[in-house]
């Protein structure tokens, strides 16, 4: 079928036929399709009726077989994680070893932050030597050896999502349901996984700040996950504040690492813990609780966490000395409540505007940042603090950073003398 009659029948309201989405994919990836026409295609996407449950699986398949698809011939399940984004939000770089300490394997292709939300290869990257950008060969040697592989896609993932993604970006069509969906599954079905758990986030942290639509894209992902052959089930978390205690990317691996040696406890944790129990359940694992818990308390998720970035060219002694081998910024200051107090209310999307303004961000794709600043200390919502506790501390590149910083900081943290209802993690389950 010839893409301009596809985008006819959209543009009349008439579902598409999969081959139809099969060819224009193929198209995408080959370059036969045009930018305008890809362009049509995603308004037209956005302004009619959409794709259709089976006109998404359609879709997603077809931009997964667009390129390099990944087979595996291991002892274990290969298993993977995906996070629609927030702000601290390093749940990936806890739950991976914890998950290959269990005897899965994590093939785990990750994006770069962009606006306020971090990216997962940018927190990495922090550490000194790591570079996430690595050849299919020596990405398949981390994933056998340590079980797991934290990197970027390579070139010949899913290319038909990144032509069709590049021309979203400057259309105004990146947040329709179909478009995010497909997105999402075929880079993580070009991985060639057994099981998948999706984290989708709401709250004012997230990318999609309300409960209901974040709810309605976890549905259309399941959905299209499991239409597609891959076992899927989905958690929807609240993202308000930050799950790590920290937002910046040097910063957050502390929290990792913090994490990772049993420490740290709290929402990172927590959210780990439940996307863990979940995914080990779809490939048949019994007391995935247990486990897991054992898996941190033993060591062995840290273990497998600083064997893979030694792999990625980091320091082999991280686990023993990554306070010593983490960047640090020149101005520490603390934001000090004035008055005894609780945390009723954080703005995460604030607070991850306050760390790209620090240099800790991108505004736009190319732009280089700053691994050392950001928060950390951040008070959690509920905490009962006296005057001169620290509501957060900022580490900033000059004291005029710091300065913009606070007054982003406290009109970000809302305090009041009654302490608040307490707040649930995890908001729904779909499987």
């Amino acid at each position: 079928m010839r893409t301009v009659d596809l985008l006819a029948d959209l543009r009349a309201g008439r579902t598409p036929a999969p081959e139809a989405l099969g060819a224009f994919a193929a198209g995408l990836a080959s370059g036969a399709v045009s930018d305008a026409q890809a362009g049509a295609f995603a308004m037209a996407v956005c302004c009619g009726n959409g794709l259709g449950e089976a006109g998404r699986v359609a879709l997603t398949l077809a931009m997964a077989g667009s390129g390099t698809q990944l087979g595996w011939d291991l002892d274990g399940p290969v298993v993977d994680k995906h996070s629609t984004g927030g702000v601290g939000d390093p749940v990936s770089l806890v739950l991976a070893p914890m998950l290959a300490a269990c005897g899965t394997y994590v093939p785990m292709i990750s994006g770069r932050g962009l606006g306020h939300t971090g990216g997962t290869l940018d927190k990495l990257e922090a550490i000194p030597g790591v570079c996430c950008e690595v050849p299919a060969a020596a990405f398949r040697a981390m994933v056998g050896r340590q079980g797991l592989a934290i990197v970027a896609a390579g070139d010949g993932i899913a290319p038909a999502d990144r032509r069709l993604y590049a021309v979203r970006d400057v259309t105004a069509t990146v947040d329709q349901i179909d478009l995010i969906t497909a997105s999402i599954l075929s880079k993580k079905l070009a991985a060639g996984l057994d099981a998948l758990v999706l984290d989708v986030k709401a709250g004012r942290g997230a990318f999609m700040a309300d409960r209901a639509a974040a709810a309605a894209l976890a549905r259309a992902l399941v959905g299209t996950a499991r239409g597609a052959g891959c076992p899927t089930t989905a958690l929807v978390t609240a993202m308000d504040a930050p799950l790590a205690p920290a937002c910046g990317n040097a910063l957050e691996i502390a929290a990792v690492m913090e994490a990772l040696r049993g420490e740290g406890g709290g929402p990172l944790t927590d959210v780990a813990l439940a996307l863990g129990v979940e995914l080990l359940g779809l490939v048949g694992i019994d007391g995935a609780q247990d486990r897991l818990e054992r898996a941190l308390a033993s060591g062995a998720a840290l273990e497998r966490f600083a064997a893979m970035v030694a792999a990625l060219g980091g320091p082999s002694d991280f686990a023993e000395r990554s306070a010593d081998h983490l960047p640090a910024a020149p101005v520490v200051r603390m934001v000090a409540a004035k008055a005894p107090c609780h945390v009723t209310g954080i703005d995460g999307a604030a607070l991850g505007r306050c760390v790209a303004e620090l240099g800790g961000g991108r505004r736009r794709e190319g732009d280089r940042i700053d691994p050392a600043v950001g928060l950390d200390a951040i008070a959690r919502i509920g905490a009962a603090l006296a005057a001169g506790d620290p509501l957060c501390r900022i580490h900033a590149a000059s004291q005029a950073d710091a300065d913009r910083a606070e007054a982003l900081v406290r009109s970000a943290m809302q305090t009041g003398t009654d302490a608040p209802p307490p707040q649930d993690l995890i908001l729904e389950r779909i499987a």
